[in-house]
């Protein structure tokens, strides 16, 4: 998918900051659909701009990025999250993941970091600044280690074999391209398994699945 592809919303209250931003993306070839210095803005515009994705600061003036991500990915077509912070704290990054972000970059990152960030996260990957994704999948393996064990509610969806593959390896954090060349398949046909397993076990990106495969236990 080409970058002109890809709506983007930029929330930031740095005035300078978020125009960068936005002035990088839009070099890029990338459609800056609209700015916002303020979470309030960012759910106002939002509905008509539709964004497919949201950069988004989590230290707003008005309210915390997270309780944006959450508002943002509550609307009837929610734009994917990609928090870009000043903050690396795990608490901050796994508050994010839960309310829904797809991605999470320090702001140190590099502007290359930030375009393949942008792409990646607008086709559905988990994407973090390296270091972070070790975190999230350990609370996720926490998390399900911690669950009581829940009542059958029947047999799980049956996965085709490369299915399972797929989201084995998803599970243990890989990227896309990682996955495709491990597997001699394309980077379009690894999208393509995903999305099947997203249709099949009813969820919506690629933070349920990795919960999912924990669950399942897939990530051993």
């Amino acid at each position: 998918m080409g970058m002109d592809a890809i709506r983007v919303l930029v929330v930031d209250d740095h005035p300078m900051w978020r125009d960068a931003v936005a002035r990088d993306l839009g070099e890029a070839g990338v459609d800056v659909v609209g700015t916002a210095g303020d979470g309030a803005k960012a759910l106002r515009i939002a509905p008509a701009a539709r964004p497919t994705l949201a950069v988004v600061d989590l230290h707003l003036p008005d309210m915390s990025g997270v309780d944006l991500t959450a508002g943002l990915v509550a609307l009837a077509e929610p734009p994917r999250v990609l928090v870009l912070s000043a903050s690396g704290e795990g608490d901050d990054v796994l508050a994010a993941v839960k309310a829904g972000a797809t991605g999470y970059l320090v702001k140190s990152a590099a502007r290359e970091e930030l375009l393949d960030a942008v792409r990646r996260v607008h086709d559905g990957e988990a994407v973090y600044t390296p270091g972070l994704a070790g975190l999230v999948l350990g609370e996720y393996r926490r998390l399900a280690s911690a669950k009581e064990p829940a009542e059958p509610e029947g047999p799980a969806p049956a996965l085709t074999p490369r299915e399972t593959e797929v989201l084995r390896l998803v599970a243990k954090g890989l990227a896309y391209k990682q996955i495709a060349a491990r597997l001699t398949i394309s980077h379009r046909t690894v999208q393509n398994h995903v999305q099947n397993t997203l249709t099949k076990l009813h969820l919506h990106n690629r933070v349920e699945l990795v919960r999912y495969a924990i669950d399942q236990g897939l990530d051993e």
